[in-house]
């Protein structure tokens, strides 16, 4: 199951239940807790009050076969600028809510603990799990993993990265977050034949050379090495 959220929001007569009888529950795991099925206007509210729609692995194919037969290989691309529109209008949303839930500003708290505050609804609503490595940022790039790409493991082995919309949604959040212009690549992913999906998230020149070791036939580990000891593109 995977939810599409930010349709427009749906104006209810009474506050969430979950909600009004824990204010200041923030951690919402549970799919119970995080999601209001109202069966009077066929609706599904989150816990930001925002409207989703439930979808199956068979329209995730469909998407992304849809795209294919339309523009070939191309798909790929699309999808990336899918998931970064969907990732910079995410980053707006997320900095309203955040400061409502929390009664803090962005700038007040470790960043850290504001990307994980950013990314459970996404794992409540079927996208997985991550994980975040900052240890490199000060030299323009940092990783992130997914565990339980809903892409990935819908579309099983195929021997390449298939989780384009999620490089865009991390490129247009953190692009936003931040206010500097990021992209990303997918390194490794779980429709390989690996465990979870890596992502290589920063500046265009970073991207590019590792763009270029991955075609050139490098592994995540090659690629995480040349970075690691400052090799570029000449």
């Amino acid at each position: 199951m995977v939810t599409i959220q930010n349709s427009p929001k749906i104006e209810r007569g009474s506050e969430y239940m979950w909600r009004k009888k824990y204010p200041k529950r923030h951690a919402h795991y549970s799919f119970e807790d995080f999601f209001d099925f109202a069966s009077d206007t066929g609706s599904i509210i989150d816990w930001n009050k925002e409207r989703n729609i439930l979808v199956s692995e068979d329209f995730i194919i469909g998407l992304i076969e849809g795209l294919e037969e339309e523009v070939g290989n191309a798909a790929g691309i699309v999808m990336y600028n899918i998931g970064k529109e969907w990732g910079t209008k995410d980053a707006q949303f997320f900095q309203k809510w955040f400061v409502e839930e929390y009664n803090y500003n962005l700038d007040d708290l470790n960043f850290l603990y504001i990307l994980e505050a950013w990314w459970w609804p996404f794992t409540t609503q079927g996208w997985g799990n991550w994980e975040v490595d900052l240890s490199e940022q000060k030299n323009g790039f940092m990783f992130v993993n997914i565990f339980d790409s809903a892409v990935a493991r819908t579309l099983g082995d195929v021997g390449k990265p298939v989780c384009h919309i999620y490089a865009g949604l991390l490129a247009g959040f953190f692009s936003a977050l931040v206010k500097k212009s990021l992209n990303c690549i997918e390194i490794q992913c779980y429709a390989m034949g690996e465990t979870y999906c890596k992502f290589l998230l920063g500046k265009q020149d970073r991207i590019d050379a590792a763009t270029f070791w991955q075609n050139e036939g490098a592994s995540a580990r090659d690629i995480e090495k040349r970075l690691l000891h400052g090799e570029m593109l000449q």
